[in-house]
Order: structure tokens, then C-alpha cells, then sequence
């Protein structure tokens, strides 16, 4: 029994380890590539770069140290040295996250899958060892010590590789590599990607609407079931059932039963309200769940945090006069954490376990995750994660959610609003305004390291927050310089592409990749172009004294509306549903005012280069809940467009002030996709009985459901 417990154990931990991802440009300190103004001295690269000129002088003193005499390989050695500063540096200094010296070399041969150019075909590792076998190198980065590898006696008086190494076939074993989907290897050129050539664009966007409420947020349930938690602006979070895509059912939602009713004490009027939700990894096992939201402290006894507007950042709140009525600092920004248990838990803390404990927890999660079935969660506050006053009445995100690979809290933070940012504070690396942050809700410090720390509540610090290579920065955030992040999500194949799409001022909306430590411009630029402030009063930051990461994609506003100010982008996700197979990997955006959708191809695959396309969207002529449609147009007239959803099955949804809306195939709307089985496609009646799914277990039960009669079976 406890053998089979044990397995348990092990085997839930396996499903929850990453899948390899392919990874955009990225150095080997996770931050994205530089952008230089001159080419570096020694490395030669220019534009993009891992290295600054001070990078670039080190490398050039680390090379002069070798005193590598034979010229031949000199050279060859100083391309593998300065490939540290290739955009994809931390793809080719990494395998299965263990770091190297020197970067994969090339050999002879390139998978069918490789996004790589053909040039990797070069065997590079072979001519390495061909050019400089014979060479002494001092301090030789091939050294097999450094490279974990098998090979020769570590001795300081070897300095050749026919000394370090027995053979070229070791040295190759060591230091080689294929170029794949996953990986790049250096051929002694910067990497080069595929070009494929741009796919035409989608000929529609079908979708059937199955609900009439209108919601904010939503959050598929963390069991894996087709279940999902949707919120609205005013408070409250409602448990739904999503039907089968091509059922004819509607959404399954009580709007009389909510799974928890936060409207006492969130603030909610045009700018305010709950402005997002986020369940615990573990929420299964734990019921930890968080919501985002706005208190107004005048009405509020509990809602008093500090304020951004403070001296750390050379704000003073009595400067600032009051906005819309409301005093600096009147409106909070809060994040309250919540249990869906009978009880409030407690952070886990212990992560090693005794045989009898191992036996233990592994039944509780048995159990629990069978069982698990909370239709409502306890109102009262559990702990108190995050309290800021807000300068302004405007621009302050709010959105949360759980990293996948590493189970942090990024929570998004607009700029504070008051037009232009006056005070800079999404450039000023001491203000938590305009930025998004990483936060540890699983280890709690106690109340007087909370104060020491000077923390806006009870979380503690990532070790690897930015804050350990810039010292400059408040260890909180993660990125930076932006205005208004509204709707990121982590892609469910590739989680190193964390997408935001960024709310902008007059003139454009952005969409971006985020990366450790990003600067994303605000307000120096409004996506690619300079932004001059009306005021200034926090001063100003230079154009040249910062290295900006722009938008990869995003639209100037005349292109949905003529009107000044009149669009505000939503981030949206990559389709990664095989429901409408002509959409598969293409990221979704959409613009508040519910007038376009956009579906964005990265080209060459994991180059971080987008070219997007507007495409229309229809309603299914078979829709559950029948749509209306833009005045002489085919559009579906979806009203204001809040935010995208998606499920545990990758499908996705739009959730707009007319309803919820989710992407079918594109047949149901006479849309062409090449790669549809349109056999195999149903249209259902809206009026028809589907099959029901009372009994049916989602695919998380059915594996459990298993597991339990092996138990039982062995017990």
C-alpha cells in the first residue's frame, strides 16, 4: 500500500514538470537582448546583443589571457567566446537547464524540426577541433572539469586538446550538438532562424456565444475539468460549467449563487472594481485562491496602505490635488487571498518528507483531488497580500496570475494615471507603478521582517527577482516601463513567452513579450515612437539613457478609430486549440471597443518577429444563444470587448459586455480553413437535447479514479 502510495506521489509530481519550450531571443541572464546605438569593439555584433561595450571588454581580456599563438584558431575562439552575446545566447549556453561554458557547437547533422537555417548543417564542433587540437590555449573554456564531461586528468600544465581530450569523437561528444526545435547550436555565425515564408492570414473567426453575462476575468479550474471561475467588475466570482464545444448547451452558471460575494468591500464605479482573480497551483489540495481589487479607504476601515505617491519615488501627495473628486491615495489597490476550505490555510514551508509524511500527503492529495468539489468560498479575508494607494483614478492594471513554471504571483500595475504620467513613475526603478511584479505568496515573513523589508504586505521575494542583478530596482518588480497592463497570459506550449498586451496613451497600443527585468519604454515611448509629456514634475528620463525592449505587434489608433484616445487594446492568448486548426498558433488580440480582432504569426517560429492581420469574426449560425450583428456588416456586434478566456481544453473565449463568446470551428460560419475536417465538424441545434454530462469524469478524474482502484486493488 504505501508502494502504491508512493508512486502516487511521484507520478502527480511528473504531470506537473514543464514541458521543454522553445524560447524567443533571450541572453543567459533570462533578460532580453540589448539594443545597441554602435557595434561592440571586440564581438562585432551590432543591434541586438547580449553584451554591453563592458561585456564585450571582458570577453576581449578573457580571450587575451588564452595567448593563443596560432592565428587560425585564435580566430575561431574568439567567435565561440563572443557567442555569449548572440541574441539567443541562452539557448545555446543551456541544455536541460544546466549552463555551459562554451556554446553547442554544430554538428553535421540538423533535425527535420529544426527552426535553425541550413547553415548549422556546418559541422563546426569537428573544425574546432581540426584548427586547434594541436594549439596551446591558457585557461581553455574546453576544459572537460568545466564542461562536467568525462575526459583527460584535470591538470594545469594541459593545454591543448589532444591533452584534455582523448579524441575528437569525446570532444564532439562534449561540446557538439544538432540543431532541433528545442535548440540551437553555433556554427561560428550569429544564429539565424528559418524563414518560412509569411502563412496567409485566417479567413475568419467563428465563434457561438453561450452565455449573456458579462464578466471581467476568467480562470479555468485548476482540477482540469471542463469547469471555470468568472468575474465580474462589481465582486463576485461564479463557479460555471462549460458544455462541449458543438453540444448546443450554454454556459452552466447560477448568477443567484455566486462562489463568492466580494461586493462589501470592492469599490467598483467606471475604473474600480475587482480587477482580477487567480487560483493557487495547488488550490485543489490547498483552496487558496486570491482576488484583485479596489477599496476606497474613506469608506473602508480595512483599506489603508501605503501610498505610491511617497518620498522613495520624490513624490509628495499633498502636490498632487485631487482627480475626479478623490484625494491622492483615497482608492487602493489590494490583493486579498481567500480559502475555499472550512478553514484558512497556511503557506507551505516544508518541502522534504519523512517516509510516514510522504505516505500521508500523498493520500490527502488522493483524496482531496478526488473530492474536491467547493461550490462557495468563505468571504472572509484570509490574509492581506499586497495594499497600495493609488496616486490617480486611472491606469492601474490589476490583473493576477500564477506563473506556470515557477508558481510565482506576477501581479500587473498600471503607471497611476493623471495623463502622460507626470511623475514618471513607470521609469522610476523605486515605484511599483507602471510595472509588473513577482511575488512569493507560499513563504510568508513574519510581521517584523515584513516592516524591516519595507513590503506592501505578506509575501516574500523570488531570490531571482531582477532586483540581484540590478540593484537599482525594487526587488518586487520583475518588468518595467509599462502603462497599463491589460491582459497578459503565459502561452500553454512556449511559458517563456509571457505576452502583455499594454494599454496606450493617444497614438498606439502595444503588445509585448516580457522578459526578466524588461524595459518596456513608457513614458519615453508610446510603442515605437517618442512621447512628449504635457508635464513633467517627476522629471524626465533620456532616450539614450535606456536600452527599450518595443512592442512586438500592436495598431496606431487610427486604425480602429479616427477619434482621438478612442482604443484600448486587450492581450489575448496563442490558440493552441485544435478546434479551428487554421488559427493554431496565432496569438488573439482585440481592441476594448469590440471593432476589430487581430491574429498575429511569428515568423521565423521562435524568432520573436510577428506580422499580424485583422480578420473578421462571425457569430455560428447554429449558436446556442443567437447573436446580433454590426449594422451592414457580417460582424457579430459583441459591445465592448473586456478580456479573453481560456479553458482547460485551450479553447477561447471572449468575455464582452454582451456575453461570453467562444471560438468554434470556422465552418459554423462559412469560414475556409484548408486544415478543417468539416466531416467530422457538427452543427448542433440550439434547441436539441446533447448528451448529458452528469457522469461524465474529466480526464484529471479518470487518471485518479485509476489510481484509486490500484490502491484498492493492493490494499
Amino acid at each position: 500500500m504505501e508502494g502504491v502510495f508512493a508512486l502516487f506521489f511521484i507520478f502527480s509530481n511528473l504531470l506537473l514538470i514543464p514541458h521543454p519550450s522553445s524560447s524567443f531571443p533571450l541572453c543567459t541572464n533570462s533578460e532580453a537582448p540589448l539594443t545597441l546605438n554602435t557595434t561592440l569593439k571586440f564581438c562585432s555584433y551590432n543591434g541586438s546583443s547580449c553584451c554591453n561595450s563592458t561585456e564585450d571588454s571582458q570577453l576581449q581580456k578573457q580571450f587575451e589571457a588564452m595567448n593563443i599563438s596560432d592565428p587560425s584558431c585564435a580566430s575561431l575562439l574568439q567567435s565561440v567566446l563572443c557567442a555569449r552575446c548572440d541574441p539567443f545566447s541562452a539557448k545555446l549556453f543551456t541544455i536541460d537547464s544546466v549552463p555551459r561554458t562554451v556554446p553547442i557547437l554544430c554538428n553535421s547533422t540538423v533535425s527535420t524540426n529544426s527552426s535553425q537555417s541550413n547553415q548549422a548543417t556546418n559541422d563546426f564542433c569537428s573544425k574546432a577541433w581540426d584548427k586547434c587540437q594541436n594549439v596551446s590555449i591558457l585557461n581553455s573554456p574546453f576544459a572537460p572539469s568545466l564542461q562536467r564531461q568525462a575526459g583527460a586528468p584535470v591538470n594545469s600544465n594541459f593545454t591543448k586538446l589532444t591533452e584534455l581530450w582523448q579524441s575528437k569523437t569525446d570532444f564532439c561528444n562534449a561540446f557538439g550538438g544538432a540543431s532541433t526545435n528545442e535548440l540551437v547550436c553555433y556554427d561560428g555565425e550569429p544564429v539565424t532562424l528559418n524563414k518560412t515564408g509569411t502563412p496567409s492570414a485566417p479567413h475568419g473567426l467563428c465563434l457561438e456565444k453561450i452565455g449573456n453575462g458579462s464578466y471581467l476575468d476568467m480562470v479555468a479550474h485548476p482540477d482540469g475539468s471542463n469547469r471555470a471561475f468568472f468575474s465580474n467588475q462589481p465582486g463576485k466570482i461564479w463557479l460555471a460549467t462549460i458544455p462541449e464545444v458543438g453540444s448546443g448547451r450554454t454556459l452552466e452558471l447560477d448568477e443567484s449563487n455566486p462562489f463568492i460575494d466580494l461586493t462589501d468591500v470592492v469599490h467598483f464605479d467606471t475604473t474600480f472594481g475587482m480587477m482580477g482573480i487567480a487560483f493557487h497551483p495547488n488550490f485543489v489540495q490547498n483552496g487558496r485562491f486570491f482576488a484583485s481589487f479596489n477599496c476606497d479607504k474613506v469608506t473602508s476601515p480595512g483599506c489603508a496602505g501605503r501610498c505610491s505617491c511617497n518620498s522613495d519615488v520624490n513624490c509628495d501627495p499633498s502636490n498632487l490635488g485631487s482627480d475626479n473628486g478623490a484625494q491622492p491615495c483615497q482608492y487602493q489597490s489590494v490583493i486579498a487571498e481567500y480559502t475555499a476550505n472550512n478553514s484558512a490555510t497556511q503557506p507551505s514551508s516544508v518541502h522534504v518528507f519523512t517516509h510516514s509524511k510522504l505516505i500521508f500527503f500523498s493520500s490527502r492529495i488522493l483524496i482531496e483531488l478526488y473530492h474536491f468539489q467547493a461550490e462557495n468560498a468563505n468571504p472572509s479575508e484570509v490574509r492581506r497580500i499586497f495594499t497600495m494607494g493609488l496616486p490617480f483614478t486611472s491606469q492601474h492594471g490589476g490583473q493576477i496570475l500564477f506563473g506556470p513554471r515557477d508558481g510565482y504571483l506576477y501581479f500587473m500595475m498600471g503607471d497611476g494615471g493623471g495623463g502622460g504620467d507626470p511623475y514618471n513613475f513607470a521609469q522610476n526603478k523605486k515605484s511599483v507603478l507602471g510595472k509588473i511584479m513577482r511575488l512569493d505568496v507560499d513563504n510568508i515573513p513574519s510581521a517584523a521582517e515584513i516592516n524591516r523589508l519595507n513590503l506592501w504586505g505578506n509575501y516574500s521575494i523570488p531570490k531571482d527577482n531582477p532586483f540581484s542583478l540590478d540593484e537599482e530596482l525594487l526587488p518586487e518588480i520583475w518588468a518595467y516601463g509599462l502603462r497599463n497592463p491589460w491582459r497578459c497570459s503565459f502561452d500553454s506550449e512556449r511559458p517563456s513567452y509571457f505576452m502583455c498586451g499594454d494599454v496606450g496613451q493617444d497614438l498606439y497600443e502595444e503588445v509585448d513579450i516580457i522578459s526578466k527585468g524588461g524595459n518596456y519604454g513608457w513614458r519615453v515611448y508610446e510603442g515605437p515612437y517618442l512621447f512628449n509629456p504635457t508635464s513633467s514634475p517627476g522629471g524626465n528620463t533620456s532616450a539614450n539613457s535606456i536600452s527599450p525592449i518595443f512592442p512586438v505587434m500592436g495598431y496606431n489608433h487610427s486604425e480602429v478609430n479616427n477619434e482621438t484616445g478612442s482604443a484600448s487594446i486587450m492581450g489575448g492568448y496563442f490558440y493552441r486549440s485544435n478546434t479551428d486548426p487554421c488559427m493554431y498558433g496565432r496569438y488573439l488580440y482585440a481592441d476594448l471597443y469590440g471593432g476589430a480582432i487581430w491574429a498575429a504569426t511569428e515568423n521565423p517560429e521562435n524568432s520573436g518577429n510577428f506580422s499580424t492581420s485583422s480578420i473578421p469574426f462571425g457569430c455560428a449560425r447554429d449558436s446556442p444563444i443567437q447573436c446580433t450583428t454590426v449594422p451592414e456588416s457580417a460582424l457579430a456586434a459583441l459591445g465592448y470587448i473586456y478580456s479573453f478566456g481560456q479553458d482547460n481544453s485551450k479553447e477561447i473565449y471572449l468575455l464582452t459586455s454582451s456575453g461570453v463568446y467562444r471560438v468554434v470551428p470556422p465552418s459554423r460560419c462559412n469560414y475556409t480553413c484548408s486544415k478543417e475536417n468539416v466531416t467530422a465538424v457538427s452543427s448542433p441545434s440550439p434547441t436539441s437535447q446533447p448528451p448529458s454530462r452528469a457522469n461524465q469524469l474529466s480526464p484529471t478524474k479518470v487518471l485518479l479514479s485509476a489510481l484509486l482502484l490500484l490502491f484498492l486493488a493492493v490494499a
